[in-house]
């Protein structure tokens, strides 16, 4: 857990967030996934020193800091309706709100403002070996994620041949996973997270990870997804990606959603440069 996130489990609380709601104001009940509706939450500015460690930690905060606001507007009115079964992507530059807003969707965050409802076990993963545990061997954190995201052990383990085999890495298994590479640790993540099946997938930075037959097995597993009515929002840079997968892209700036979900229209604003 980062001091981040003990910010926001501290926090104001007046967002509202109904993971797994049923029939609460959606659009369309049947269709809706994820709905988003002025969706705000703003972080603490960064400042050196255990001092303010200590002030999370606490949850006693100055109302102002000595160079102005203590705060930053991470996600600013946010409005996203995605129906069950889309691929979406998310564009935008660093420090846009991209990560946070998966973070939101995945119920890590609760927003200071605003509603989100999902309809679905939402699984994020986000980054090289997320929740990984250094210390034990690839097979181990199999039945640990496994476990996180409420599976029995007798269920992992039917599902422990195929994650081993579509990771690519059987000969390093047993190996304790902080002798992995960046990329061994986000394939055995993939492999573990789109086999367990959840009902909306998040994924953040992790669709360029490997070579290129492992990328090419990660987007036909999409498919596989998407054909069972799972819901996937992707965060990535790389265009080539979100436009083979995706059926609408949004661009985010400065915490904000700037397009419509037209994916030319994304694209020209993340090329543009625009903050």
């Amino acid at each position: 857990m980062d001091w981040f996130d003990i910010f926001l489990k501290k926090g104001k609380k007046g967002g509202e967030v109904h993971m797994n709601a049923k029939s609460q104001s959606y659009e369309d009940d049947n269709k809706v996934a994820i709905q988003l509706t002025a969706v705000a939450l703003d972080y603490p500015k960064n400042k050196k020193g255990f001092g303010r460690i200590s002030e999370f930690l606490t949850g006693r905060f100055r109302k102002k800091a000595p160079n102005g606001n203590r705060f930053f507007r991470a996600l600013d009115d946010i409005d996203l309706t995605i129906n069950k079964g889309e691929v979406i992507g998310i564009m935008g530059p660093n420090g846009s709100g991209k990560s946070t807003l998966l973070r939101v969707i995945a119920g890590i965050y609760a927003p200071d403002n605003g509603s989100v409802k999902v309809k679905g076990n939402a699984t994020l993963l986000a980054g090289v070996g997320t929740g990984f545990q250094g210390d034990l061997t690839g097979r181990e954190n199999i039945m640990l994620s496994g476990s996180i995201h409420g599976f029995r052990q007798d269920e992992v383990k039917k599902l422990e041949e195929d994650i081993i085999e579509f990771s690519g890495i059987r000969d390093f298994i047993d190996d304790p996973i902080r002798t992995y590479s960046a990329g061994m640790r986000a394939r055995l993540g993939f492999a573990i997270i789109s086999n367990l099946e959840p009902d909306i997938l998040l994924l953040d930075e992790v669709m360029s990870v490997g070579d290129h037959e492992f990328r090419k097995k990660s987007r036909a597993r999409i498919e596989e997804l998407i054909k069972g009515d799972a819901t996937v929002v992707i965060v990535s840079h790389t265009k080539s990606i979100i436009k083979s997968l995706c059926s609408k892209v949004y661009a985010i700036s400065n915490g904000k959603i700037v397009t419509d979900g037209d994916i030319e229209s994304a694209f020209e604003f993340y090329e543009s440069g625009k903050e």
